[in-house]
């Protein structure tokens, strides 16, 4: 099974934002946001936060 990321157990990862995942669109917003960054340059990636229950935009060094 996958683990929620957490970026204290991450250090390579940096937190660009979070999006809650009780929203009416769900991940979408937090996808848009990703693909926003890629298309600046920045490796983008959406995960799930667990126990948080969000999603979370990270880009990795």
């Amino acid at each position: 099974m996958e683990q929620a990321f957490t970026p204290r157990t991450t250090p390579d990862a940096r937190v660009l934002g979070r999006f809650p995942a009780g929203s009416p669109r769900g991940s979408w917003p937090a996808e848009e946001f990703a693909a926003a960054r890629r298309a600046e340059g920045v490796p983008a990636t959406v995960v799930m936060d667990l126990t948080t229950d969000t999603f979370i935009v990270k880009a990795v060094a």
